[in-house]
């Protein structure tokens, strides 16, 4: 499935980017007026092969949850039970992303990739949701515990292993296992698109992944492991320290590979960071934009384009995290975040804000009259 998945993925289109930027310029405003949307626009248009591209509807958040054996070296204050609790938060509709999702119309979809602890829930009855009409798609895998709306979130069980091994002491993954949450990721993307969802967004929850994310943007870039490293959830200075020194030995223990993304990936990455870069690579293969997140997202997506560069072209960077890896990761991926707001929730909730930006790029191609159209005077 990864090869097939990769080989499928190609360039833009420089025929729709053409047609694209040919439309900017006859639209009724200034040349370059719509700053960061009109590039947006015409690498939308490339993507979907159409000028202009069809308006990103039905978005659909993914959020892969993971646990992480590198937490036994205290590189966070939390206690690793909470990513099972807020997989809870997030099916009862109580978490940042949730709001955000309301707002934006967005569904919300959480896979437990990697989960350590068992989760508390109930089986629920596939053929009868499958049955309803409202009823958010099935997917492949088990489908377990939605609240009793039938459009709100629900859990898909993926769980490749119970959590990773600690990095510093071993791969946190075999390959076997890498792959199988990359492609977990592919599979994912491929049914939410072929349930109508027409962008993808990309959101995470594992106590302890700033660690690793750290660990992959250092691979991927060659930034020092301090300046991919950051505080994470708000680590005091000792932790902080500890934290570099982590991702410091874990990288020279096993030397990672960039060009051997799936290598990389085993090595230092995490369950739901490589399921990320599967969604990532599902999207693209089906030529439609995922909205990264954060600093979890960006260092899921070097991984994705490591191994199909072409990739990039369905990226969308919907914030700058305060995390210091996602500058590092998105200036080697030469992608622009449309908000900076100081975020690093995660969850998917800066690409939630950053919806909007993008569903507004697209619209004005279809709906702003051109100076010949509306009858007004060019310089």
């Amino acid at each position: 499935m990864l090869e097939s998945t990769v080989a499928a993925i190609r360039p833009l289109d420089e025929t729709a980017m053409a047609a694209a930027r040919e439309l900017q310029g006859r639209l009724t405003k200034p040349a370059g007026s719509l700053g960061a949307l009109e590039p947006l626009s015409v690498r939308l248009a490339g993507l979907a092969e159409s000028c202009p591209p069809p308006l990103p509807g039905s978005p659909a958040v993914a959020i892969f949850a993971g646990d992480h054996g590198v937490h036994a070296q205290g590189v966070t204050p939390w206690p690793q039970e909470v990513t099972a609790q807020m997989i809870g938060n997030f099916l009862a509709g109580g978490a940042v992303v949730n709001a955000f999702a309301r707002q934006a119309g967005a569904s919300v979809t959480v896979v437990d990739v990697g989960v350590a602890t068992p989760l508390s829930v109930t089986p629920a009855d596939p053929a009868a949701r499958a049955a309803d009409p409202v009823a958010p798609p099935v997917l492949s895998a088990d489908v377990v515990a939605t609240p009793a709306d039938p459009d709100g979130p629900r859990l898909v069980v993926a769980n490749v292993r119970t959590g990773t091994r600690d990095m510093t002491v071993t791969a946190a993954l075999t390959r076997d296992e890498a792959r199988a949450a990359v492609e977990t990721g592919i599979r994912v993307a491929d049914e939410l698109i072929g349930a109508g969802a027409g962008i993808l967004l990309t959101g995470d929850m594992g106590i302890g992944n700033t660690t690793p994310a750290a660990a992959l943007v250092a691979a991927f870039t060659g930034v020092d492991a301090a300046e991919a490293t950051g505080r994470g959830t708000g680590v005091d200075d000792g932790t902080y320290a500890r934290k570099v020194e982590v991702v410091r030995a874990a990288l020279a223990r096993h030397a990672p590979d960039p060009a051997d993304p799936l290598g990389v990936l085993a090595a230092v990455g995490g369950l739901e960071h490589a399921a990320l870069a599967g969604l990532i690579l599902g999207a693209a293969a089906r030529r439609v934009p995922v909205l990264l997140d954060g600093v979890i997202a960006v260092s899921a997506a070097l991984a994705a384009a490591a191994f199909a560069p072409d990739a990039v072209g369905a990226m969308v960077a919907g914030h700058r995290s305060a995390e210091p890896g996602a500058t590092a990761a998105l200036r080697h991926l030469g992608l622009d975040p449309l908000i900076d707001l100081g975020l690093r929730l995660g969850e998917g909730t800066g690409a939630l804000l950053a919806l909007p930006v993008v569903t507004g790029a697209v619209r004005v191609l279809h709906e702003v009259a051109t100076f010949d159209s509306a009858g007004v005077a060019e310089k």
